[in-house]
């Protein structure tokens, strides 16, 4: 990931502590004693404690005594931002149909800072080690997704996320040499899609295209993910990619559309 910035003077610690805590809960980790919380924070236990009983309190956590978990009152904490994204509920009909035509997994995601986050999707069978679900979030550089929102960006925010970002070899096919992403991410931008093969994960393939704005601004990527059990690389982009550029080409329009009828 890239270096993060100073806290300025108006930075609130203790809060930033506490999200810590919640973001401490994931897909792999749905449960954690008061230890664990402690360490995978940096906090002490005295402080992870404090935080876990004060978002207990709020409805945050949920708690078994020796366990605590989060509890569906959390999401409160996304919907504001959700709610107020047209992008999921423009997405899911045309998710829907393309997973239905090519018989796989179909997601949309937008960047954040130097990783993917997903906010819709739709699953067909399980291909992945990983469990994705909305908000999940992937190394942008090891991701079909990623790549078609890092060939989007403008030069100079490119370079500063090349010279900061740290690299870290997923699989033995993650590409991990800076000039090396920097000519790939080239290589999309021309083409207008990305091919991942086996980058996150092994065994994983998945394609990319990009979903503009009006401005012609890369605002979100949208993919479908198979299993290299399906064929090569080759046999991808020829059986899917017409799909994938017709989906995000009607996402396109349906945004257009809104933004026309808002406007």
């Amino acid at each position: 990931m890239t270096e993060q910035p100073q806290p300025g003077p108006d930075y609130v610690q203790s809060l930033a502590r506490g999200l810590s805590v919640i973001k401490a809960f994931d897909a792999d980790h749905p449960r954690l004693t008061l230890s664990e919380v402690a360490r995978r924070t940096g906090l002490t236990r005295a402080a992870a404690r404090r935080f876990l009983l004060t978002l207990a309190e709020l409805g945050y956590i949920g708690s078994d005594e020796r366990e605590f978990s989060l509890r569906p009152r959390v999401l409160e904490l996304g919907y504001a931002y959700l709610s107020g994204l047209s992008l999921p509920e423009v997405a899911m009909p045309h998710l829907e149909r393309l997973s239905v035509r090519a018989h796989e997994s179909a997601s949309v995601a937008v960047l954040d800072s130097d990783e993917v986050v997903y906010v819709a999707r739709v699953p067909t069978k399980r291909i992945m080690t990983v469990v994705i679900a909305i908000g999940t979030r992937f190394p942008a550089y090891a991701t079909s997704l990623g790549r078609v929102l890092l060939a989007g960006q403008d030069p100079q925010w490119l370079d500063g996320y090349l010279a900061g970002v740290k690299l870290r070899p997923l699989t033995p096919h993650t590409i991990v040499d800076r000039e090396e992403l920097r000519a790939e991410l080239d290589r999309v931008r021309r083409q207008g899609f990305a091919l991942a093969d086996q980058q996150l994960e092994e065994g994983l393939r998945s394609m990319a295209a990009p979903i503009r704005d009006a401005s012609g601004a890369v605002v979100a990527g949208v993919n479908v993910s198979a299993h290299i059990s399906r064929g090569s690389g080759q046999a991808l982009h020829d059986e899917l990619l017409p799909l994938l550029l017709d989906t995000a080409a009607a996402i396109e329009g349906d945004l257009a559309d809104i933004g026309r009828a808002t406007g």
